[in-house]
């Protein structure tokens, strides 16, 4: 749950402090040693401290310009010190001198490397960031009619992504989505990662059954293995963890009509988020086996969704063993999930956003957490996900033990009309036919 923006805003003020201390700092280091050297007996001699104003402006991150206004603070102060210190005004600190502008050389020699250092970095971060980005691309805000928001906290530090992974592609076939957790977290699940969506992104427009795409993703996930355990036979055994690897995926299929199929391979499953406004009276409902309709024509409806629960985590039916371990079911059949109303929301996630702990050890709270990010009207997708980041990175004081990941899905479809029945003729107008 998890962006680069939110990152750069976290430093602007530590970094505005920072700049703040290197340029008030060494004026004060120089006149807390004027003050000492002007009290102190003629035997004790302290401006050779003078010298620390300019390294300590370059130590506090300084700019240039901050180094040499230490620097010229503490050749100023050699002047008052020279004419009414406790000694002889003839003995002029020449070697003081000379040590703070040695020191004022070397800082600035030292500051420009750095700067040089720093946008280095600064360049090999955004090729980082560009290339993370590529492999787990911003999720459209729309598919389909469908609203869209995803993130990731990553277990790696400056990391963008790492071991879970989630997409979103329109096909012919309906919206596919896919949301699954690499065994281990941070960089070193990139490459299965990898691997994993560039199946998916291909299988999802080419196969007509959800279940072939599966397939699809169990070839590659196989052959990525075999290929990462041949590169490792010299260095490792067969018990190393490449051998046993694995991942949980959760595919999902969103019809035109708000049904939602699903093909779980040990993910744990969505939760249905209904916003404050919806399931009223002249709100949606959901359709009994009989269909919708007026009370009195014998059709059954179901209670307004107001009357249930607004979070619930869906449990449609058993999962299938996670990719990798064990081979998949002959004929493995999608389960019908839910029927997704217009208004209503499903919630993917993976495990590292359960499980995170605080410093007391208790979980993190996630339904209780979508819940108020869902509160005070209808589900926004991206407000749904940045609170709830927000609230993980505060349970866990910003330190996560594992990947966790985000993706929230609306239903904006406008929603179709109950159909008329068709009318049955009367026996007269059959034998009139």
């Amino acid at each position: 749950m998890i962006g680069t923006k939110a990152v750069g805003a976290t430093r602007t003020a530590p970094a505005r402090g920072s700049r703040l201390l290197a340029t008030v700092l060494p004026g004060l280091w120089v006149l807390a040693v004027l003050a000492l050297e002007l009290t102190v007996p003629p035997g004790l001699r302290l401006e050779p401290l003078l010298a620390a104003a300019p390294a300590l402006a370059l130590a506090l991150g300084g700019e240039c310009k901050r180094v040499l206004l230490g620097g010229a603070c503490a050749l100023l102060a050699l002047v008052p010190m020279a004419k009414f210190g406790p000694r002889d005004p003839s003995s002029a600190p020449l070697g003081t001198c000379c040590s703070i502008l040695i020191v004022l050389v070397a800082c600035g020699l030292a500051n420009r490397r750095r700067q040089r250092l720093v946008h280095e970095l600064d360049r090999t971060r955004s090729v980082a960031v560009a290339a993370q980005r590529t492999l787990l691309r911003p999720l459209p805000h729309r598919i389909d009619q469908l609203a869209l928001a995803g993130g990731q906290l990553s277990a790696s530090r400056d990391a963008v992504v790492g071991g879970d992974l989630y997409e979103a592609v329109a096909t012919p076939y309906g919206v596919r989505i896919v949301i699954g957790d690499v065994r281990g977290h941070g960089l070193a699940a990139l490459d299965t990662v990898a691997a994993v969506l560039g199946s998916f992104r291909e299988a999802a427009h080419d196969e007509a059954e959800l279940a072939g795409v599966l397939r699809r993703l169990e070839r590659t996930l196989r052959r990525h293995l075999r290929e990462r355990v041949a590169a490792s036979a010299s260095a490792v055994g067969p018990g190393h963890p490449v051998a046993e690897e694995f991942v949980t995926v959760l595919l999902l299929e969103v019809r035109p009509s708000g049904e939602v199929m699903a093909l779980n391979c040990g993910h744990p499953w969505p939760f249905l988020l209904v916003g404050q406004g919806l399931g009223g009276p002249a709100g949606p409902r959901r359709p009994g086996p009989y269909g919708t309709g007026p009370h009195g024509t014998g059709r059954r409806v179901l209670p307004h969704r107001s009357s249930l629960p607004r979070v619930r985590q869906l449990a449609p039916g058993e999962s299938m063993p996670p990719l990798g371990l064990f081979p998949l079911p002959e004929l493995p059949a999608p389960t019908r999930c839910v029927l997704l109303l217009p208004g209503e929301a499903l919630v993917l996630y993976t495990d590292g956003a359960e499980d995170a702990r605080n410093a007391a050890g208790d979980f993190f709270p996630l339904a209780w957490a979508l819940t108020e990010a869902a509160r005070g009207g209808p589900v926004h997708p991206q407000a749904v996900v940045d609170r709830v980041r927000g609230a993980l990175l505060r349970h866990t004081d910003g330190r996560l033990g594992d990947d966790a990941a985000l993706l929230v899905l609306r239903n904006d479809r406008s929603r179709v009309p109950a159909q008329s029945p068709v009318p049955v003729p009367l026996a007269s107008d059959a034998r009139l036919s």
